[in-house]
């Protein structure tokens, strides 16, 4: 099951049935978790990675020092980053291992998935194979700022509270747990939209348009941005959502 080719620090080996974690700092076997058991950590922060070793190092030092942050200020605050290199041919995966080794396989861990199998299977492992009550997918690239989180975070307690009675000391209850509710807040540039359409050339405009009424008539009204890849799920909702998909790109 291990590649001779791979670093020996490497983290995680995984194929549908199996999924070691080592810790390559001990060299010690690491469980692997699942989306069905019950959550070890508040927050997990899902980025799928192909060929991103000049991006990733920037995105992860701004992401892991608002993470450090936030814990030093709030000690219930726990989280890790989960990295899903997706067959990467450059030296994404020797960049994700280095920070695996400064920070500790506790808060950053490594997922190979050996052969490029695009960005959807990529964050289907990830979403898998994570810890947190709720879990957010983003990209390596930094394009989104990894404080606006907080705004999808509060977004879903507010609803939590709202929508499924629970009052405004469910929050602080030590028995009330976001991670059974099944919800899902979406980052959106639809306020962006105006200067896209400026810039793009009219065909693209067209076919952007076209996807967007597709997307009305399937989903509601109340989407506006499917495509952003800012989106944070409880666990409940992961489950539900993750375990479920099926279709996987051709290679």
């Amino acid at each position: 099951m291990c590649s001779p080719t791979l670093p020996p620090y490497v983290m995680l080996w995984h194929v549908d049935a199996h999924a070691i974690f080592e810790d390559p700092n001990s060299l010690k076997q690491v469980p692997c978790p699942h989306i069905h058991d019950p959550a070890e950590k508040y927050l997990s922060l899902v980025i799928p990675a192909f060929n991103e070793e000049y991006r990733l190092p920037g995105a992860l030092d701004e992401t892991i020092n608002y993470l450090k942050h936030r814990a030093a200020k709030d000690k219930s605050f726990t989280y890790e980053v989960v990295i899903v290199d997706d067959g990467s041919s450059d030296a994404t995966k020797q960049v994700a291992f280095d920070f695996v080794k400064k920070y500790t396989v506790d808060n950053v861990r490594v997922i190979l998935l050996g052969r490029n199998q695009g960005k959807g299977e990529a964050i289907r492992k990830g979403m898998l194979h994570s810890r947190g009550e709720l879990l957010l997918m983003l990209d390596a690239d930094g394009a989104t700022k990894v404080t606006d989180l907080e705004k999808l975070e509060n977004q879903i307690h507010a609803v939590a509270r709202k929508e499924f009675c629970l009052g405004e000391s469910a929050a602080s209850d030590s028995s009330f747990r976001i991670s059974d509710i099944p919800l899902a807040a979406f980052g959106s540039r639809a306020h962006l939209e105006e200067k896209a359409l400026a810039t793009r050339k009219w065909y693209r405009n067209f076919l952007m348009k076209g996807f967007h009424l597709v997307v009305l008539l399937t989903a509601g009204s109340g989407i506006r941005d499917t495509q952003c890849g800012f989106k944070m799920f409880t666990r409940a909702a992961a489950r539900k959502l993750f375990t479920n998909i099926r279709l996987k790109r051709q290679v």
